[in-house]
């Protein structure tokens, strides 16, 4: 039979069977070309098939948002589905005899990544709720396997890196600028109206915000490095986008962000200026020295500002030291206080990685809670990234996240500092302080079991992996 009738008569037997199913009030009967198409790139193409995850992620949205939270389960759409596809393949290939690149394996980021993951997988069979702890780590292998491992396999060429990250950016504009239409139209001064304007694709202005904070020194960085090489047209456009994001971050009114975007900006300062780490350590050891010494004068002065969070911007960064009426502010500090509590209980092995939620409300303080506590498990977690995995799985939880934080650190400075490429240099150092900015930002809010954080976090470190490996000390002309 001619392939032409196959194909007509095909067509023809998916419309009559899916009109039928209509009829019967059946609607998803047409995603099942989609997902078959999507199988088929995974297997012909897995680097493609990752690009076009990344594309979705800022695009994604909550399946409760489609369906309701009567299901009891939560996942982003389309990209949660087809990272458990790439975990499956991945696995399956390996199974086959398809192995990744040895040094990727055995580079001490990787090993520390294999650190967390192993005491996840203990805490999870110790965890006081099994279920939970093992949809916790298969989310997280999954954003392992795709956003770091895969990914470090395919950024072996720089452009492959600069392709991660604009399929990133540009849908993520497509919500920024959806964001900002929406906001304006209750007024962009008007900071409550920041928390809904960014839903469905993002949770809150926190998630929104953290994005952001990632990606300005990136796009900064892309900028300078390629601006001897693009048009005259193509800077022009390179400088509104950027002016975008910086706008964008401004009316998300994301504290967090400010305060990361400006410390990265110090530490940018500090690798200018070639400052020994040395030196760096000892000033820290010294601040928080100072801190505990003059503890007491440092928290009354502190309780002294009773500035609220804001639509004028200098109120709401005077917000940010607040912790006698600021709700939020104040909220944290019950959040963090049950979990060193938790810790206290469970020193080693935790409650089980994703069980904060779920866990904390007996450890609260009466005196401690605020006008937004609550012991149901809908509104938050720990929010903090280190906080919490140090009450999910103990204090080997919290090393395992900071020994991946130490290597990555490592890596990105090497690379800056070794690499005789000035393109080289500048990716490593921006991408390294857009990791920083969520190294920062985490202190104050966790985003990494959603696809939006961990796609950046591990992508991003999955890049200075790949510089690492390919950049080396004695390399003279970089491929």
């Amino acid at each position: 039979m001619d392939t032409g009738i196959k194909v007509y008569l095909i067509s023809f037997a998916f419309v009559v069977l899916n009109a039928a199913l209509i009829y019967y009030e059946i609607f998803y009967f047409p995603i099942i070309p989609v997902i078959l198409l999507l199988a088929w790139m995974a297997f012909a193409s897995l680097d493609k098939f990752i690009y076009l995850i990344v594309f979705f992620v800022p695009l994604s949205i909550p399946l409760t948002d489609i369906v309701g939270r009567h299901i009891g389960v939560d996942l982003f759409l389309p990209t949660e589905p087809m990272l458990a596809g790439v975990m499956i393949l991945f696995f399956l290939k390996y199974l086959k005899g398809q192995r990744l690149d040895i040094r990727i394996l055995r580079h001490p980021v990787t090993i520390a990544v294999y650190f967390n993951i192993a005491w996840i997988v203990v805490t999870s069979i110790t965890s006081s709720m099994p279920l939970v702890s093992v949809k916790f780590l298969v989310a997280r292998i999954w954003f392992v396997v795709a956003f770091y491992l895969i990914a470090s396999e395919i950024f072996k060429s720089k452009k492959n890196m600069r392709q991660y990250i604009w399929l990133y950016i540009i849908p993520f504009s497509i919500v920024i600028v959806y964001s900002l239409v929406r906001h304006s139209s209750s007024g962009l001064l008007n900071q409550m109206a920041a928390h809904a304007a960014v839903k469905p694709f993002y949770n809150d202005h926190t998630a929104y915000g953290m994005a952001l904070g990632m990606m300005i020194p990136v796009l900064l960085g892309l900028f300078f490095a390629y601006y001897r090489q693009i048009s005259h047209l193509k800077r022009f456009l390179f400088f509104l986008l950027i002016l975008l994001f910086f706008m964008a971050t401004v009316f998300s009114y994301t504290r967090a962000t400010w305060v990361s975007l400006a410390g990265v900006a110090g530490i940018w300062v500090l690798v200018l200026l070639k400052i020994r780490w040395q030196y760096v350590v000892a000033a820290v050891v010294i601040v928080f020295s100072l801190f505990f010494t003059f503890q007491t004068e440092i928290m009354l002065k502190l309780e002294g500002n009773k500035q609220t969070s804001s639509g004028k911007f200098t109120e709401h960064i005077r917000s940010i030291s607040n912790v006698q009426t600021d709700a939020s502010n104040l909220e944290r500090l019950n959040r963090w206080s049950c979990a060193l509590r938790m810790a206290k209980e469970r020193p080693v092995f935790g409650y089980g990685p994703g069980t904060y939620m779920f866990q904390y409300g007996a450890f609260q303080n009466s005196w401690e809670r605020t006008s937004i506590s609550t012991n149901a498990h809908t509104l938050g977690n720990a929010h903090s990234e280190y906080f919490g995995p140090l009450a999910e799985q103990g204090i080997p939880g919290l090393l395992s996240i900071l020994a991946i934080i130490v290597f990555t650190l490592r890596t990105g400075m090497r690379v800056y500092f070794k690499s005789k490429s000035r393109q080289v240099k500048i990716l490593a150092l921006s991408v390294l302080l857009s990791l920083i900015t969520y190294y920062i930002h985490g202190i104050l809010n966790n985003f990494l079991e959603t696809d939006k954080a961990s796609a950046l976090f591990w992508g991003f470190t999955a890049i200075l992996v790949a510089l690492d490996l390919k950049y080396s000390p004695t390399e003279t002309t970089p491929r």
